[in-house]
């Protein structure tokens, strides 16, 4: 199926498009890359784009001409999923999609809550740590 196909028919019936840029196992999740795929499925008609964070992701959010959310990937630490949620909002991400640093966490409502202090409350990295700690 074509994805502006897709797209146009989403928006007649008032569905917005996330699109998801994908990468193979061979390939490098580099800015360069991200931001042409990241560009590319916003010029096809995406409503919003999901991608991986990568160092100097302000070039993907800077060129990237709809709203970006990163994609949480591989499954880190708590504390370095924090940090990676936090850079990507500093670098021009609207939202994240922590995934299984969520749902793989030992106190998932308590991770929950940590992202959510940094998207919504700018909360730095040890407040929302802190957050994630002190959760039942």
């Amino acid at each position: 199926m074509n994805l502006s196909k897709l797209v146009n028919w989403g928006q007649e019936y008032g569905i917005p498009s996330l699109v998801v840029t994908a990468v193979g196992r061979e390939m490098v999740r580099d800015d360069r890359y991200l931001d042409m795929a990241s560009s590319m499925a916003a010029e096809l008609g995406a409503t919003f784009v999901k991608t991986y964070y990568c160092d100097n992701f302000e070039n993907v959010t800077s060129i990237c001409p709809v709203p970006v959310v990163i994609a949480g990937g591989k499954k880190l630490s708590e504390k370095d999923a924090l940090q990676m949620a936090k850079n990507a909002i500093a670098a021009g991400a609207v939202g994240v999609d922590m995934g299984r640093n969520i749902f793989q966490s030992d106190k998932p409502i308590g991770m929950i809550q940590a992202v959510r202090a940094i998207v919504h409350e700018n909360a730095s990295v040890d407040e929302a740590y802190g957050i994630y700690q002190n959760s039942p």
